[in-house]
């Protein structure tokens, strides 16, 4: 979940998504002449997007993804390529669009659209059960893990500078000792599990992801108080074809208005983060 949100949704590449345009674009014709929308997404990210037992991909991005097709009458398929390629732009036809929580950022706008953000995540201060932090005070001169190239990242290195409507100003209050970066979500929760200060002392991450890993088992609590800061996610088009991304932003609000995202976030975190 990632980055920084540009103050118009012009500038964004939003590209009217709250008036579709009447035809749909090459990606739109490519779409519905193979019957079938190419999604990227991860596979490594629960409850987001993650393999079942069944090795299976399933999460709340899955389900999104599957309703958007669902509405525009095709199938679906998933690719599961690194962060930096599905964020990266220039698909070359490789992925229709990427369903994979992503934060809009300034730099992402000049590779990639944004068809509309379809939730919000708060992220959190999570600790060992053992912990005897009480607040993000507490943390002040420890070793913080998060995961690479994401705004938890830009957070704790006090970059980043999310401008999005109805989210507050970064509060930097919190001075790491050391920062540990993890190639993967859940990477500095396995650290984190080992024990207090084992490894790492705290992990900042999504809500979601957090309570995820505490209802698998892990011995993590969340430190009490105010979220670290709270962002928007969007739905992802390569650069382009600004009558697709519209045609994805029409999908995206009609979900919204007859309470399918707030039913699917409900679903897989327990509340509703679609508002």
């Amino acid at each position: 979940m990632r980055k920084l949100f540009l103050g118009t949704m012009v500038a964004l590449g939003f590209v009217s998504a709250m008036n579709a345009a009447a035809q749909a674009g090459p990606t739109m014709d490519r779409v519905m002449k193979a019957g079938e929308m190419k999604v990227a997404t991860n596979s490594g990210w629960p409850p987001q997007s993650y393999l079942d037992d069944n090795n299976k991909l399933v999460g709340f991005d899955v389900d999104v993804a599957n309703e958007i097709a669902k509405r525009l009458g095709v199938k679906v398929s998933f690719e599961t390529p690194e962060w930096n390629v599905m964020t990266g732009g220039r698909w070359h036809g490789r992925f229709d669009v990427a369903v994979g929580s992503v934060t809009p950022t300034k730099a992402r706008a000049q590779v990639i659209d944004f068809a509309g953000i379809y939730y919000y995540s708060p992220y959190v201060f999570v600790v060992h059960k053992d912990s005897k932090a009480a607040s993000r005070s507490d943390l002040n001169g420890k070793k913080i893990g998060v995961e690479t190239g994401t705004t938890s990242e830009d957070y704790i290195n006090r970059r980043l500078e999310i401008d999005a409507p109805g989210i507050p100003p970064i509060q930097y209050t919190l001075t790491p000792g050391e920062v540990k970066t993890y190639a993967d979500s859940m990477l500095p929760f396995d650290d984190l599990r080992l024990g207090d200060g084992t490894r790492i002392h705290a992990v900042i991450a999504p809500e979601q992801t957090a309570q995820n890993a505490i209802k698998n088992k892990y011995p993590v609590k969340i430190l009490p108080g105010d979220a670290a800061f709270k962002e928007p996610l969007v739905v992802v088009t390569d650069k382009g074809d600004p009558e697709w991304t519209a045609k994805l932003g029409s999908i995206i609000q009609s979900m919204k208005d007859d309470g399918t995202l707030s039913k699917l976030t409900t679903k897989w975190y327990g509340a509703d983060y679609s508002k």
